[in-house]
Parts: structure tokens; sequence; C-alpha cells
């Protein structure tokens, strides 16, 4: 039995243990009441052996019990058991032919546990021999006492089509949350591809504009020295070329994932030298935000910048869209050995309005994270909603220097 139902998800963690056999357990009480039906049809009408009654009881309710282990044996086993319990105390006073009260409970229970648990095709052969068989023992009997062959036509066949339709409903949720959890992973894994090719465009802007800088240098540096030497002159030249070759290079490979409507910004790309703009567009748009830096101030290289601040961008917009009327505080701390940043919201004032990201702007927080070597934390604190977002991005001496 699944536990994740509007009742049962609220049990506690032992009770749910147990209420999960709870098919089970209902299976075994039809079981006992179809056997003991059946004892008692024979004890009160007399004239066989008591063992004989017991073994009548124990065949019909065996035949119930059996569902739980060969649903599609269980039928049969149970079509079996009416015909010798029906052979056996036919003449004896025990009423309905071909099916007992005891045999009647425990073809309609094994009917509908099969359907439950079978395909529908299924349940229309077992429904279509059902009647077969009460038709064939309906005819070999004497008649006495009439034939309850109708009313079991007519039960199982509105209890098998409720079956079925419980069991179809079932199947198709079990197909919708399958699709649903394959979606959001094909999504999620989309979205990373996505933020791995904007974190691939940004940096091959930043990199072609270093390596830019360092052939324009290397083309200059011989003019700043008088009557340079031919080797200076040569090395410089070398410098040059190998930067262009690689400037092309870089924006052969890494221009491929460029879409074709992708114009690349003519405007630097941000640092957290820009933090202050950033804050003061997010307070125009209704976030009090608030702002702390410790540590020496520093610069760092400008991949780690440029991740820096968008990471602290998608926290402040996952504040504004999912924690509206709340405040907000970003803290950037430079410590030995890289950069730390905090961005934390408290609980929203209002209701959140339809949010038009894409619902994955963690995932892309941490994709710019893991490319950086860095860690990263995400999760609701205190009461009530607020939520904290906490970066280290380790910078070493030698990236610094450079």
């Amino acid at each position: 039995m699944r536990m994740d139902g509007p009742l049962t998800r609220h049990l506690p963690d032992r009770l749910r243990r147990y209420v999960a056999w709870t098919p089970h357990a209902v299976v075994l009480f039809v079981a006992f009441c179809a056997a003991m039906l059946t004892y008692t049809e024979r004890a009160q009408g007399g004239g066989l052996a008591v063992p004989i009654w017991a073994v009548s009881g124990l065949l019909t309710g065996v035949s119930v019990a059996m569902t739980l282990i060969r649903p599609v044996g269980a039928w049969w086993a149970v079509c079996a058991t009416t015909v010798v319990v029906g052979a056996l105390g036919r003449g004896d006073g025990f009423s309905g032919w071909p099916w007992a009260p005891g045999a009647f409970l425990a073809q309609l229970a094994v009917m509908v546990v099969v359907a439950l648990r079978t395909r529908p095709r299924t349940a229309a052969w077992m429904w279509v021999l059902t009647l077969l068989l009460g038709m064939v023992m309906q005819f070999s009997g004497d008649g006495d006492g009439g034939s309850d062959a109708g009313p079991m036509a007519v039960s199982s066949a509105i209890l098998l089509l409720i079956a079925v339709v419980v069991s179809i409903r079932r199947d198709a949720e079990r197909k919708i949350t399958v699709q649903q959890s394959v979606t959001a992973v094909e999504r999620d894994k989309r979205t990373v591809l996505e933020e791995r090719t904007t974190i691939a465009r940004e940096l091959h802007d930043v990199v072609a504009h270093h390596m830019s800088v360092v052939a324009i240098q290397a083309e200059a540096a011989p003019y700043r020295v008088e009557n340079p030497p031919p080797e200076l002159t040569q090395a410089f030249a070398t410098i040059r070329e190998n930067a262009v070759a690689a400037l092309t290079e870089l924006r052969r490979v890494l221009g491929v994932v460029r879409a074709e409507d992708y114009e690349a910004p003519d405007a630097p790309q941000p640092t957290l030298a820009d933090l202050d703009r950033l804050l003061a567009n997010v307070r125009d748009a209704g976030l009090d935000v608030t702002k702390a830096v410790t540590g020496a101030v520093r610069e760092l290289p400008q991949g780690v910048e440029l991740s820096a601040y968008r990471i602290i961008q998608e926290a402040l917009s996952n504040a504004l869209r999912h924690a509206p009327g709340a405040a907000a505080r970003v803290e950037v701390g430079y410590v030995l050995g890289g950069v730390g940043l905090r961005v934390v919201n408290g609980p929203p004032t209002g209701p959140a309005a339809a949010s038009p990201g894409s619902g994955h702007g963690i995932t892309g927080m941490r994709e710019r994270v893991a490319m950086l070597g860095g860690e990263m934390t995400a999760g609701e604190v205190g009461e009530g909603g607020g939520y904290e977002v906490t970066v280290f991005i380790p910078v070493t001496a030698s990236a610094e220097a450079a």
C-alpha cells in the first residue's frame, strides 16, 4: 500500500510500516470469512464428516489467500474448489448452486484481486469463463434450490468493472509519475547545459579580451624600447603570433556554443565592483536589501568576479519572485584563499506572484560554483519562508597574480 496519500503520509513511521500491509490483511480476512462460511454451511447441512467440512472451508480460504502470491493460479484454484465443494455438498442441505455462500464470496474476491493485479483483458476472460463454469454446473445439477449463476454474473460484472477502472487509473497515475520524473530529469539536464553554454559564452568573452590585450601589448612593446635587440623583437613577435593563434583557436572552438541569434554584449562583463548598481536596481524593484563587505577588498580573476556577480544576481531575483516584501542581505567576504558569498532573505509578507523564471536558478548557481571548484549550500532558514544561499569560491595566489 502506498503511504503518500493525504491521510497515510501523516502517520508515524512505526505505524506506517504496519499500515502498508493493509491490503494483505484485507485479503486474508476475506479468505477467513469465506472459509468460515463454507465450514458453517457444511456443518448445518450435516451428512458429511467433520474433516470434510474442515477441508471444504480450508480449500475455499486457501484459494482466496493464494491471490497474494499467484493471482491467476488462484483463480483456477477457486474454480476447482467450487466444483469440489459443490460436488461434496450437493444434496446435503446447503443453499446455492453451483456456488455456496462461502464459494460465492471466494469467487468474487479472487476475481477482484486478480483484476487489480493483472490486465483488463484477464478480467474479461475470467468473467466469461466463470459464466461458462456456472452454466455447465447448473445443467449438471439437479436444480433443487435454484441457481445463483445469474447473481454471480451480475455481481462479478459490476465488481470487475470497478476493479478494472481502478487498475487503469492506477497504471495511468504510475505512468504519469514516471513521465514527470523523466521530464524533471531532462529539464534539469537541459538547464545545466544551458547554464554551461552561458558560462562558456561569458568565459569566451573574458579570455578573448585578455588574449587580445596580450597580442596588442606584444606588438607595441618593441616600440617602447629604443633600439631593441633583434632577439627581443623576435620574442615579442613570437608572443604576438602565439596570442593571435590562441585567440583564433579559442574563437573557433568556443564560438560554436553561441546561438545563431546570440550577440556578444557591448558593455564589459559585470564584476563585484558593479554590485552597488545591482542592489540599486533590486531596491527599485521593491526588495529591501543591504550589503556588508568584510576583508581586504581586492581584484579577483574576472571569471570569479563574473560568477560571483551572477550568483548574487540570481539569489536576489529568487528573493524578489518567491519572497515579496521580504528584506534581504548580501554579504561578501574576502578571505585568504578565496571569496565567500551569502545572500539571505526573510519570510515573505505577501503572496508570491506567478514566477516568470524557469525555476532552475539554484541549479545554475550550483553549476557555476562547481565549475570554479567551490562549495555551495542553499535552503530554508527559520520559520515562515526565509531562504539562504551560501557560497565559497576558492582563488589561488597564482590566479590572483595573473
